[in-house]
């Protein structure tokens, strides 16, 4: 897989220049309220002393990291807040393929493409290990892949864009296999609060050295803006990455790292519930009307992304720009995301208009 032009802004910006209505489930920017909190403590940042407008400490602001800490049960010191967790996916990948371990990095089909794309651009060999139909991951299918060149396996769960939930069997087996082969695990648990059937399992469940947990505050608390991720770091890595993340970004933004701080300590539960609580009942409705279309399609355990095959209408760039001009629903081609899910297309559940686009569709194909 190719991933030299991200295809997610190109499917936008046709979007935005199509002459009607279009309903977008391209992106996953949440659509609902950030918690009360959070506004509160960006105005309290906001009165705060000039000497709060400057640079923050390189890994991240004391108070957060250690809420972090304590919610993860990990040693504060393994806690690097980042911009998002993009770029604690690109230091971990970037730490995996400069070790001297192998340049081969093991990537699921369907992948997130910017795993792909990373990969690319580290000078990374991607090898992929297509999962199953309901996106789960096979453990010994990655062992066979696996071997002495392999630097890192990468993972996503709760995934997109299949939505599957790796089970705590899936997440042990993968420590097992990176262990023997003396690379690194990346778990990218950035949905982990959607997780819909309670079967989320993270990589720190597992106690090892050869995994890095990422993670980000973008979706749970509906603030992609702000570039708030961490990374959970084994102690020997540490050192490594904090000077990969200072020469990199210096530091991370010091008022969306406060203005999270303050929300962690202040949110009550019923917040990440009601939301997840939202997105089944979008799920549900989605893939009734669906049915209506007589498409083939996945339900999520986890995240907030449907996967969807239609008779006879393939999962190319040209048919996604059919669907924005003609039924005024713009989703992904399934084809960014790797060679086994090329006749899908993925949608993301996060717009209040998801049942009325899966009625256009029904429309469409009827």
């Amino acid at each position: 897989m190719d991933y030299e032009r991200p295809q997610f802004f190109r499917v936008m910006q046709y979007a935005d220049a199509a002459a009607g209505d279009v309903i977008d489930m391209v992106s996953g920017n949440p659509d609902w309220e950030p918690p009360g909190a959070l506004r509160d403590g960006l105005v309290e940042y906001a009165d705060g002393d000039p000497e709060q407008f400057q640079y923050p400490a390189s890994e991240g602001l004391l108070e957060l990291r250690e809420e972090i800490a304590a919610r993860r049960n990990v040693a504060l010191e393994q806690v690097l807040v980042t911009n998002g967790a993009g770029e604690a996916n690109h230091l971990a990948m970037a730490e995996g393929l400069t070790r001297g371990a192998g340049d081969e990095v093991i990537l699921t089909d369907p992948v997130y493409p910017y795993y792909a794309g990373r990969t690319n651009l580290l000078d990374g060999q991607a090898r992929y290990v297509a999962v199953d139909d309901d996106g789960q991951l096979d453990p010994d299918a990655v062992r066979e892949a696996a071997s002495e060149d392999t630097a890192l396996v990468v993972v996503n769960s709760p995934n997109n864009p299949t939505g599957a939930v790796y089970s705590e069997a899936t997440v042990r087996e993968l420590v097992d296999i990176v262990e023997a082969c003396d690379a690194l695990l990346v778990s990218d648990e950035v949905y982990d609060h959607f997780d819909y059937g309670g079967e989320f399992t993270s990589a720190l469940a597992v106690d090892s050295a050869h995994r890095v947990v990422t993670n980000a505050f973008s979706k749970s608390l509906a603030i992609t803006g702000f570039r708030v991720g961490y990374a959970i770091v084994p102690e020997w890595l540490v050192d490594r990455f904090r000077t990969r993340h200072m020469l990199t970004n210096v530091t991370s933004s010091r008022p969306a790292q406060y203005a999270v701080w303050q929300a962690l300590r202040e949110t009550p539960p019923d917040y990440y519930g009601r939301n997840r609580e939202m997105l089944r009942e979008r799920i549900v409705a989605f893939t009734d009307a669906l049915d209506a279309a007589g498409a083939e399609y996945t339900t999520p355990q986890g995240s907030f992304y449907v996967m969807a095959r239609f008779p006879d209408f393939s999962g190319t760039m040209a048919n996604v720009e059919r669907l924005i001009d003609e039924a005024g629903v713009a989703g992904m081609p399934g084809a960014a995301f790797g060679e086994s899910r090329t006749d899908w297309f993925r949608f993301a559940l996060v717009t209040p208009r998801a049942e009325e686009a899966a009625e256009r569709l029904a429309g469409y194909f009827d």
